[in-house]
């Protein structure tokens, strides 16, 4: 049996914890940030942890 590949695309946006779960950038961070409140850009800068039933395919994804 061929070892799994990781899916490079997943590998560059994801990241596994320690725990196991997936941290996720913020979408609407990237541009179009006069109209954003700082308070609103401060919480996109932090990572996120993707949900559990998201969590499940992207563990196929990065199998390591």
């Amino acid at each position: 049996m061929p070892k799994m590949k990781t899916h490079k695309g997943a590998a560059r946006r994801f990241k596994k914890t320690g725990t196991g779960k997936i941290r996720v950038r913020h979408s609407h961070a990237g541009h179009i940030k006069t109209k954003k409140s700082s308070k609103r850009k401060r919480k996109l800068r932090t990572a996120g942890i993707a949900s559990p039933s998201d969590t499940r395919r992207m563990r196929v994804l990065l199998p390591k």
